[in-house]
């Protein structure tokens, strides 16, 4: 299956565009979210480098962002860029669970390989498999639960477009640490 970023963008802009005022942008550089101002009348959810990967996590975060955040440049929330000490690196993972987990359910949904990021090339490394593992039981709980209703709403289009099943199910989310990284973990 082939994953053409023009048909996400299409697919969240008829899901969001009227509802949200918000569009998914094909950004060339680093992602950010611009809200809504006088120069650009609608919120940008700006993703890196035509990504489809980018896409969606910058979706994810989207979905994850309450009202008020939607309103805040990158949500107003805090990023300290690549090169994090380990207390940055736990920092950041704490927060990019949620949204990651939601990028997962979304990557499922069409058909596309999900990835975990510790995102960190350049500083203190973690276990990528300790992460995963929590990743893994935010969506399995997310299934169980429910998604928000912006989420589900996107999960479903994506899962018709893409002819994937529907509901999703946990079984949609075999994931299994690998054996030696279990102490880790």
């Amino acid at each position: 299956m082939t994953h053409q970023i023009h048909d996400l963008i299409r697919i969240f802009d008829e899901s969001f565009y009227q509802a949200y005022n918000s569009k998914l942008i094909k950004g060339q550089h680093e992602p950010v979210y611009i809200p809504a101002s006088i120069e650009t009348p609608f919120h940008q959810i700006v993703f890196a480098h035509g990504f489809y990967a980018s896409a969606l996590h910058e979706i994810a975060h989207w979905l994850v962002a309450g009202e008020h955040r939607r309103l805040l440049e990158d949500y107003g929330y805090w990023y300290c860029p690549d090169g994090r000490n380990k207390e940055q690196q736990l920092e950041f993972e704490n927060a990019e669970v949620k949204p990651q987990a939601i990028e997962w359910a979304l990557s499922i949904a069409a058909g596309f390989a999900f990835n975990v990021s510790i995102d960190n090339l350049n500083g203190a490394q973690t276990c990528r498999f300790s992460f995963q593992t929590r990743v893994h039981k935010q969506v399995l709980r997310l299934v169980e639960e429910g998604f928000s209703e912006r989420t589900d709403m996107l999960l479903k289009a994506l899962s018709e477009f893409y002819g994937t099943p529907w509901p999703l199910t946990a079984e949609q989310f075999e994931w299994q640490c690998p054996e030696e990284f279990l102490d880790a973990v």
